[in-house]
C-alpha cells in the first residue's frame, strides 16, 4: 500500500498550521518562514527503505526508514526526534517524540491527493498536497 504515497507531491492547502508549529514550540521568525514555504514532497521505495524527501526554498529534509522500526530524525525546524513510522490501513501513521513530548503526522490518500494531519495535543493541522504532472 505504500506505493500510493510513491512520486511527487506539491503543497496546495494548509490549514492551522501556525497553530501547530507553536503547539511543538517553534519560534515566531521560523513560523513567519514556514508558513510562506510550499514544500515539495518526493516519496520513493528502494528495497525495504522508504524515503521521503521534503524540499522548499527554506530547507530540504530526508529520512530514510523501514516501516515499523525506530529511527533518528531532524525535522526541518531542528528538532532531534525518535521516530517510527507503520502503515496502519491506507494510512502511513508518523510518531516523533523529544524531549516528553510527542507529535503525530499521519499521511493519507484522498481523491487523488496526499492529505498529511499533523496533531500536538488538541492542536490539529491539515496539509492538502497534489501529485506533480
Amino acid at each position: 500500500m505504500v506505493e500510493a504515497f510513491v512520486g511527487t507531491w506539491k503543497l496546495t492547502d494548509s490549514k492551522n498550521f501556525d497553530e501547530y508549529m507553536k503547539a511543538i514550540g517553534v519560534g515566531f521568525a521560523l513560523r513567519q518562514v514556514a508558513n510562506m514555504t510550499k514544500p515539495t514532497t518526493i516519496c520513493c521505495v528502494e528495497g525495504d527503505n522508504i524515503i521521503i524527501k521534503t524540499q522548499s526554498t527554506f530547507k530540504s529534509t530526508e529520512m530514510t526508514f523501514q516501516l515499523g522500526q525506530e529511527f533518528d530524525e531532524t525535522t526541518a525546524d531542528d528538532r532531534k526526534v525518535k521516530s517510527i513510522i507503520t502503515l496502519d490501513g491506507d494510512k502511513l501513521h508518523h510518531v516523533q517524540k523529544w524531549d516528553d513530548k510527542e507529535t503525530t503526522l499521519i499521511r493519507e490518500i484522498q481523491d487523488g491527493k496526499m492529505i498529511l494531519t499533523v496533531s500536538m495535543g488538541d492542536v490539529v493541522s491539515t496539509r492538502t498536497y497534489e501529485k506533480a504532472c
